[in-house]
């Protein structure tokens, strides 16, 4: 990479980590085209250079955060205990070594509630939805006695919107203790004292 292409790069970088920090503070719909290039220390027309409309950025940044996705919310597991687990530890795991995760996780947690999106963009999320995923697993581990009885739907649903909620608190405060990520398990584990 010449010296020309790796300085085209760091410009787009800081584009997408600006529009990044600004689009999980402040939301998609809040976030304005300028403060993303005053953001990024640039003018409004070199960022034009890199993206053409701020939809644009915004979907650049849905397809990077959902191509983290894979692999990575869905390991390989011995029991569906171990399944959420170890999503949970890898989740908390990342953001510990890249605080950006945690802003990427926010920005799908917004889009994901924008009834404004393109239909594609909205497909998309459909497809990588977490909760809707996990629903087998639940099953699975119910079926297995290792899991609490419940509606697999609501017990997907709280686990992981305890996490985003989590999340979310850091990725505007990075200085907040980390939790354990056994306290996110045990809203799903099945006991002798939640059963009854």
């Amino acid at each position: 990479m010449t010296k020309r292409e790796e300085q085209k790069e760091k410009r787009r970088q800081d584009i997408l980590r600006a529009g990044l920090k600004l689009f999980a503070c402040k939301g998609y719909e809040a976030t304005k085209i300028n403060d993303i290039a005053e953001e990024a220390g640039m003018s409004l027309g070199l960022l034009y250079h890199y993206f053409e409309s701020i939809e644009i950025l915004h979907e650049e940044l849905i397809n990077i955060a959902l191509a983290g996705r894979t692999g990575q919310y869905f390991p390989q597991y011995d029991n569906p205990i171990n399944y959420f687990l170890k999503s949970a530890s890898h989740i908390f795991d990342v953001i510990k070594s890249d605080h950006d995760y945690a802003q990427y996780f926010v920005l799908i947690k917004h889009a994901q509630s924008n009834q404004n999106l393109p239909i594609h963009i909205k497909e998309k999320l459909k497809q990588n939805d977490i909760i809707v995923k996990s629903i087998i697993t639940i099953e699975e581990g119910q079926r297995q006695g290792i899991i609490r009885k419940g509606n697999p739907m609501a017990l997907a649903m709280t686990f992981w919107l305890s996490i985003e909620a989590y999340v979310e608190m850091i990725a505007l405060n990075p200085d907040i203790p980390y939790p354990e990520t056994n306290w996110f398990v045990d809203i799903l584990r099945a006991s002798n004292n939640y059963e009854k």
